[in-house]
């Protein structure tokens, strides 16, 4: 049902304003599932962009990083990295949900847009130039949008490795010395590798845990900021955790960090890693930045309205001034479905139609039947169309409603009623 919508990608990825591709390279196949809409990012990597809030944070984190370590940055890898890259490498198991195509963008069975930083971890590591690595990139997920979510929003992971020396200089220190782990830290749903003695992943956890909650501070520029850890789960580290800062009278997650799974490292690099032990972190630039320069909504980052992009300059943090709202307006549409039927797919027919005017978040489920004969099923959501930059007329609404609806039909095959 998905073929129109999907199928063309050969010409798409033939276009000249998508310097990194070359259609000899990423054949379509089966498991195709880019749309114009996500192809028309691929190229405006915000966090290269010379005063644009993104490149500001991004900008700001490299600096102060560096003031305690001489990491190496880089911030211009392609955005379609292997499987192997994205998932394999990082020891996702193979039913991971964020292999499905529901939630990640295929170029082809083996290739997708990179979902998060971490797909150029391995190769960063291979690389064998540093003990530290800062990485920044665009990175890709099949969400809705709504102010806060975003199909293509921006990452940033600092990577630093540490050998027997660097350990020894670590258990001297009395900043890591002064700090403590709260008791629960290495349980068994958290626990230490078994490749890792407690007390160096204790010495990496305490060194991992400063240098983020400096960075934080630094970057509200509050030294009483009130942070607390939380364990978590991701597949390349362990232990793991979430940090979250008390902010406008309530807690907000800011990162994911921890120690580096040993596999990982040991297969990047085979002849040293014996002597290695590294962490971890991941940012969402996003999330930081609409919190530290005060824009209400994702979609905004986007914007080419001067009006917008004038109130930002490099290495400043500038609250945003909103220069105007308006007014939303809502269609709804209802239909019979068939089995193949998912809302990833809709959401993607919506972003291609119409583009960042629907906001797919509030785009709720609002009736659902069943026909009580032939047992056929129907759902009727409700489209919110909204300009970021001025007042939809109805008309236009009509005819882009209009006109999403008939792809709707084309494509995924449902019946209006």
């Amino acid at each position: 049902m998905m073929r129109k919508l999907y199928g063309n990608i050969q010409s798409l990825l033939c276009n000249s304003n998508y310097r990194f591709y070359s259609i000899a390279k990423y054949p379509a196949d089966y498991m195709t599932n880019i749309t114009p809409s996500i192809l028309s990012k691929l190229d405006l990597k915000l966090h290269l962009t010379p005063n644009h809030p993104i490149h500001i944070l991004k900008s700001l984190i490299d600096a102060h990083l560096s003031t305690n370590h001489n990491y190496t940055i880089l911030d211009k890898m392609n955005p379609i990295v292997s499987t192997k890259q994205n998932f394999d490498d990082l020891l996702f198991d193979s039913a991971h949900p964020g292999r499905s195509k529901t939630d990640t963008y295929y170029v082809n069975e083996h290739h997708v847009l990179r979902t998060h930083t971490s797909a150029h971890q391995s190769e960063a590591l291979a690389s064998d130039k540093a003990s530290g690595y800062l990485l920044s990139a665009d990175v890709y997920r099949r969400d809705e949008i709504d102010p806060t979510h975003y199909p293509v929003f921006h990452q940033m992971e600092g990577i630093r490795l540490f050998n027997s020396k660097d350990l020894s200089l670590l258990q001297s220190d009395p900043q890591i010395n002064a700090h403590v782990l709260e008791p629960l830290d290495f349980e068994t749903d958290n626990p230490v590798q078994k490749h890792h003695s407690v007390e160096h992943s204790t010495l990496v956890a305490k060194h991992l845990r400063l240098e983020l909650e400096g960075l934080i501070k630094f970057l509200f520029n509050d030294e009483h900021l009130q942070i607390r850890w939380i364990q978590a789960y991701f597949p390349f580290t362990s232990p793991s955790w979430e940090m979250e800062i008390f902010y406008n009278n309530q807690w907000l997650e800011v990162l994911g960090c921890g120690v580096i799974e040993q596999e990982i490292i040991n297969n990047a690099l085979p002849e040293k890693s014996k002597d290695i032990i590294g962490w971890a972190f991941g940012i969402g630039l996003e999330r930081i930045a609409m919190v530290l320069f005060d824009i209400p909504d994702i979609r905004l980052f986007w914007s080419t309205d001067p009006r917008f992009l004038s109130q930002f300059k490099s290495g400043k943090i500038t609250k945003f001034v909103p220069f105007s709202k308006y007014p939303v307006c809502y269609k709804d549409i209802s239909f019979w479905y068939p089995t193949t039927f998912h809302e990833n797919d809709m959401s993607e027919i919506v972003r291609t139609i119409c583009g960042d005017t629907a906001e797919e978040g509030n785009l709720p489920l609002i009736d659902t039947f069943v026909h009580p004969k032939t047992k056929k099923q129907s759902r009727c959501y409700r489209i919110n169309y909204r300009s970021m930059d001025r007042t939809l007329t109805n008309k236009e609404i009509d005819q882009l409603h209009n006109q999403l609806a008939a792809q709707l039909v084309e494509q995924l095959g449902i019946e209006l009623r």
